[in-house]
């Protein structure tokens, strides 16, 4: 922070996306089984934050709210970012969430949403080439994210446990 902006934090909720332009920065609450990805272009410094719930749009009839899901989630904060002159090429990605919350008694893995959020929002990312830089994801415990467009860290701070920067 260089003094000449005030910088804002970009709250983004549950099953909800936004965008940021340094010096802005962008949070999600309470990562449990969700997923937050986070995309980045560090030429232009505009980030953008998923808040993914549900890993498919196609098994879910109510699916109206595309943020929901690391399906369409991805496609639209991507769509966000170019609007405000990201540029594709240079985008990378991090996540951090998909927690097994509750230990179940079966070792059926559609059970396990943290699990499915993380496999398929790392599918969608291959399949528009966006590399994914680094993750937290997994275990169990939830986790609060802020991702900061000055430099592209995104801080990961779960209760108990000391802050992660990747």
């Amino acid at each position: 922070m260089d003094g000449n902006y005030m910088d804002i934090m970009i709250k983004v909720g549950m099953a909800d996306l936004n965008t940021a332009i340094y010096p802005n920065a962008l949070t999600t609450l309470g990562l449990g089984s969700c997923v937050g990805v986070v995309l980045y272009d560090p030429v232009k410094k505009i980030g953008g934050m998923a808040h993914v719930m549900l890993p498919d749009s196609t098994k879910i009839r109510n699916n109206e709210n595309k943020a929901k899901f690391a399906d369409t989630a991805i496609d639209l904060l991507l769509s966000n970012m170019l609007k405000l002159g990201a540029s594709k090429e240079r985008l990378i990605a991090k996540m951090a969430g998909g927690a097994q919350m509750f230990v179940l008694k079966t070792e059926l893995d559609f059970m396990n949403v943290g699990k499915r959020n993380v496999e398929a929002s790392k599918q969608k990312l291959k399949e528009l080439s966006i590399p994914l830089k680094a993750e937290d994801t997994g275990l169990n415990y939830g986790r609060t994210i802020e991702f900061y467009t000055e430099n592209g860290e995104l801080v990961i701070k779960a209760v108990g446990r000391s802050i992660t920067v990747i």
